[in-house]
């Protein structure tokens, strides 16, 4: 490209007011072909899981054995797993702003912002990872001289809506809003940013004053993204997806069946259950936001993955084995706790508490115990008082 061609472009991408207005078009039409074109090899993903989960039921004899293998791995696994074609779609998009050269225009233009609230310039660089997973992007800010703005920035990117939650605002949001779901998608990351914006400011003014260093970004040139860096990025998060589920959420699943399981020994009947026992222990505290013991239950696992709260949901909320998300959207619909203010509430709350335990660890590791806490709390605080107002206020419309 001219240096001509990329002067233009670079009035118009960079422009003042029309240079957000893009940046925030771009984000709608990669939430949009994340939710929309990833359902047809969802769809097909689901049907695979579901023909295992019956020939496994028909192969393995009937027992204890059956039950864990088909409804504790399959189910729990499988419920988690067919959202890989959305996970890749967003890391795909992500990809081809950064290899195109547009990514380090979004980050010269939100330069200014940054200073604005109190941060760095180079404090967007890992707010932007944070979309894709808060983990790297907690530890990228030691790139960051200044230590109250690396301490700043760690504290906030929890509030970046990462992959992990994508599954439950897919099945929440097209369960619900089916007829809205992009714009309720668009809403949570919003919103994240906007809780990100005002807490930057809160610490800006609690925190020891710093003095900025001067920011300078070296443009990438524009050019088109090549297959191999866009096709090398999709597969390290793929490998990365699939060992988090052959690790973590297998380990929870098959930890949160034996829960069920035990010590009625009927999956059918729950509510003698340690897990059903635990979740009427928080459900007092959670009631006022709308859930009840079971998503209770799902929010409390979501703490070791937010992936794990879909699998969750499903198994405590189907009687069937082979359950897929379509049987959990009907399961969800039918419950009388799940309504649209619930749902909302829910996705507030999802989007902003206790992030995993692998975000705990790296700002425990990156700064120290008590703000690795800290981030613990005050982000659990501020997601029930804005679920607890989403609920009561959705509920005067719906």
């Amino acid at each position: 490209m001219t240096k001509n061609q990329t002067e233009k472009l670079d009035k118009i991408l960079l422009h003042p007011i029309l240079g957000y207005l893009i940046f925030l078009l771009v984000l709608g039409l990669t939430f949009f072909l994340t939710f929309s074109i990833g359902n047809y090899p969802m769809e097909l993903m689901e049907k695979g899981v579901n023909y295992i989960a019956t020939l496994l039921q028909e192969t393995i004899p009937q027992g204890f054995f059956n039950d864990l293998v088909v409804q504790g791995i399959v189910g729990g696994v499988g419920g988690v797993i067919v959202f890989l074609p959305n996970i890749l779609i967003l890391f795909l998009c992500i990809s081809l702003m950064e290899e195109s050269g547009y990514m380090s225009r979004a980050s010269q233009l939100m330069d200014k912002f940054m200073h604005a609230i109190g941060l760095h310039g180079k404090s967007f660089a890992p707010l932007i990872m944070g979309f894709g997973c808060n983990v790297p992007a907690i530890m990228s800010t030691r790139f960051i001289e200044d230590k109250r703005d690396r301490l700043v920035t760690m504290l906030i990117i929890p509030f970046m809506s990462c992959s992990a939650r994508l599954p439950v605002y897919i099945v929440i949001a097209g369960t619900f809003f089916p007829n809205h779901s992009t714009l309720v998608m668009l809403c949570l990351y919003v919103l994240g940013v906007i809780l990100a914006i005002l807490f930057a400011l809160l610490f800006k003014k609690t925190f020891n004053k710093s003095n900025h260093v001067p920011y300078t970004l070296n443009l990438q040139e524009y050019s088109i993204p090549k297959i191999k860096a866009v096709s090398r990025t999709i597969w390290i998060n793929c490998k990365d997806y699939l060992s988090k589920m052959a690790g973590i959420v297998l380990i929870a699943s098959v930890v949160l069946w034996l829960l069920m399981y035990f010590p009625q020994k009927d999956t059918n009947n729950i509510e003698e259950s340690y897990i059903a026992h635990a979740g009427k222990v928080i459900e007092p505290v959670m009631k006022p936001i709308g859930f009840d013991w079971k998503i209770s239950v799902s929010l409390i696992t979501g703490v070791a993955a937010k992936e794990i709260i879909i699998s969750t949901l499903g198994v405590l909320y189907s009687d069937n084995p082979e359950t897929s998300s379509d049987v959990l959207e009907e399961k969800l619909k039918s419950s009388c706790v799940f309504t649209p203010p619930v749902a909302l509430s829910f996705l507030v709350f999802t989007l902003i508490y206790f992030p995993c335990t692998a975000v705990f660890a790296a700002v425990k590791k990156e700064s120290r115990l008590k703000w690795a806490v800290f981030v613990v709390t005050y982000t659990t605080v501020v997601a029930w008082i804005l679920s607890f107002a989403t609920y009561h206020i959705a509920g005067l419309f719906f």
